[in-house]
Formats: structure tokens, sequence, C-alpha cells
């Protein structure tokens, strides 16, 4: 069987593999990414929030991706009937970027793995994990190419990044049930063809049908679309009685009195794919020899566009702590990687199950607006969710229920 070395194997060519990839490479480590897929392919998460481009400016890639004009978000839309709520990321109460992309994944995520080679990173497609063995710190990883050919490699750390594959979690029986209650989504592309001139027709927009159930609605900057409905999962199982997930977003599409018109009749580009109880979590983020990172983590929920952003962080916070380590630096992995995601987690965790409650829509419908307040989560909704400055992130755990209940009963 043959064998290599190298100092970190990096499991998954997404954002969070790649930014780990290029930014250990910078530093001089030896770096090999596995990813068991061929690029281009289609990937949810097309939606991204502003903390994201930190990392992919410090990861040297964003010259890379914004060289391919991906359509820009400004912000985002609420709709519920007829009410509408929008944020702006230029005006949130932390520092950060304003702005960030709508991205088809397919070349979002092409354009990156290109970049990494280009940068003399090896990058190998088709390449699934078969098993993973440690010694120490040391591991083993088998992985098998797309000829059914075996290969050993070994490496001093293995950065998990393989998203829904989830590698690691898998192989070391690490998967545990998330706090979320279960719902699932049904998403496709469509051709674009009714799409209005201006900013209507490529502000995001999330267009709640249910207190519970919403369409995502993301333009993106060839023409196309992308569409999307979730909800509770029996809810979405109940869109069609042949399981069909062609008829369910069709029928979804119907439920909408704001798109209905823009999309009825328009052309599915693939077929709709269906992501049922999507939300994961695991019983440990990290372990001797290895750190997990994105959804091969953690996953909430789309409903705030948090996915690539935490993917991205802990990618880069593993990255910087495995440089640390080599450099023969003690590591606190519990409080540096483990405590410091969670703390970002749970922020989105509060919002997440709030939006469902729709204590979090009764905030955003709210008239009139408290422009404090819609600052103060807009940051939050950008991403920025460790400033504990802000008191929409130190006091997440109480203050929005507490706030809605307030507005419920006729305050201010």
């Amino acid at each position: 069987m043959l064998q290599e070395s190298v100092d970190v194997l990096i499991i998954g060519a997404g954002p969070s593999g790649c930014v780990s990839a290029a930014y250990l490479h910078k530093k001089g480590i030896k770096v090999k990414v596995v990813e068991k897929t061929k690029f281009p392919r289609i990937v949810v998460g097309e939606s991204l929030i502003p903390r994201v481009m930190d990392h992919f400016a410090e990861a040297e890639l964003f010259e890379c991706l914004d060289a391919m004009n991906f359509e820009k978000k400004l912000g985002a839309r609420f709709i519920r009937g007829e009410e509408i709520c929008i944020f702006d990321f230029s005006n949130k109460f932390s520092e950060g970027w304003d702005w960030t992309w709508q991205v088809p994944r397919a070349d979002f995520d092409n354009t990156m793995a290109q970049e990494v080679i280009r940068k003399g990173i090896d990058l190998e497609f088709e390449s699934e994990v078969v098993s993973v063995s440690f010694k120490g710190k040391n591991s083993t990883t088998v992985v098998k190419d797309k000829d059914g050919h075996l290969k050993e490699i070994h490496a001093k750390f293995i950065i998990d990044s393989s998203g829904y594959g989830r590698v690691l979690p898998r192989l070391l029986d690490l998967d545990t049930p998330s706090q979320l209650d279960p719902h699932s989504s049904i998403f496709t592309h469509v051709v674009d063809i009714n799409r209005p001139e201006g900013e209507e027709g490529t502000m995001i927009s999330f267009d709640i049908l249910e207190t519970e159930v919403w369409l995502w609605v993301i333009p993106f900057s060839n023409g196309n679309t992308s569409l999307g409905v979730v909800g509770p999962t029996d809810f979405i199982n109940s869109l069609s009685a042949n399981k069909d997930n062609v008829e369910a977003l069709k029928n979804a599409i119907q439920l909408s009195e704001f798109y209905i018109k823009r999309f009825s009749g328009v052309d599915f580009i693939f077929k709709p794919i269906k992501l049922e109880n999507y939300s994961r979590s695991v019983k440990k983020m990290y372990g001797d020899g290895f750190a997990l990172t994105g959804n091969s983590s953690e996953f909430l929920d789309p409903v705030f566009s948090s996915g690539v952003a935490f993917a991205t962080e802990s990618g880069m916070l593993a990255a910087k702590l495995y440089l640390k380590e080599s450099q023969g630096i003690t590591v606190d992995w519990e409080t540096e990687f483990t405590g410091y995601m969670k703390r970002g987690i749970a922020v989105f965790t509060t919002y997440v199950k709030e939006w469902y409650t729709g204590n979090l829509q009764t905030l955003f419908f709210h008239q009139p607006e408290n422009q404090d307040v819609k600052r103060k989560i807009c940051a939050v909704l950008a991403g920025y969710v460790w400033d504990e400055n802000n008191p929409f992130v130190k006091k997440h755990d109480n203050l929005i229920k507490n706030m809605a209940h307030i507005l419920q009963m006729g305050g201010e």
C-alpha cells in the first residue's frame, strides 16, 4: 500500500477545509487535503454572513473569490404577509464587514479549491477516507481513490472539515442528538425568468409561510436563484403525499403570496434535494490529534445563514491552534477551541430557537421599529456573536424572550 506523510491532513475541500489549508500552507506547514467528491458539486449553504469575510481575507482567498463577481449581499429581508423587515449590515452594533456574497456553492467552492491547488497545496479529489487510527496524536488514515486503490496517510494532526460527510464523528462514534427540534428542507435552483429589475431582484429574502415554515430566495449574479422551503420535518413531508420533492417544492411556492407569481411555472435546474433532520451535534469537538470543524461538528439551521461562517471560524481556529502546538506552545483545546466555538454556537442556537417560537419574529416586525435594538440584532445576524459588548450577545439566553413578551403585552 502506498504511504505518505504530512503535518496536517484535512478532510474535505469546502470553505472550512480550504481556509485551514491556505492558512497553514502560508505558515510553512505541510498540508494535504482529501475530498470525497469531484468538484464542482451541488451543496447547500449559499447565503453567507459578513463574519466569514474575515476568514477569507486572512487565508488570502478573498481576491480569487471577489474576482468571480458573485452577487453582493448587503443585508437580509424577512417577509410575513404584508409585513417587511430589512436588516442592513452597514447599520450594525459591532465593527466588521458590511457585506458578503450570495453564491452558487458549486462555483464558489471550486474557485477556492483551485486557488488552494494554485498555491501549491496537495488537494486530492475523489479520495474517500476508509479508516483512521491514532497512536497518541499521530494518525494513520487509509483513503481510497476513485479506482479503488488504497493509500495510507500519516499525519501529526487531522482537521475534519468533511461537512455532512461527518467522517470522524462517524468513524469515532462522536455523534450525539441535536438540542434543536427536527426540521428539514427541500431546495433547488431555478431559472429566474421573472426576476424584477434592481434591488428587488437581487435581495435575499426569507418569506414566512407559517411561524415555523419559511421559504428562502437567494438570487445569484448568473441569473439563477436558489429556492428552498424549511419547516418541521412532519410539515415538509406533508407537502407531497408521494414524497416527491418536485411536487413538494411546487406546493410550497403556492403558499407564498409574495413569490407565487415570480416562481410559479419556472424551470428547476436540478431535481430538488431534501435535507431531512439536518441539525447535528457531537459529543466533543476535538481529541488527541484531531479537531472537528464546520458541519462535521455542529450544524444548527439555515434560517440565519450561519453555517459557512461557523465552518470557517472553526477551521481557521483549529489551524491556528495546531500551529501554536507545532511551535511548542501549550494549547488548552477545551477552552481555546471548544469553549470559544460553543459561546458563538450558543448565541445562534438561542436565535434559532426563538425564531421558531415566534419571539424573534415579534421583535423583527414590531412597529415602530426600535433602531437601537435592530442594530444590535443585526450585528448578531452578521456573525459577530463573540462581541459581549452587545447585550443581544451577552444576554442572548433571556433578552429576546423577555423583550418579546413585553411587546406582546403592549409595552414598548
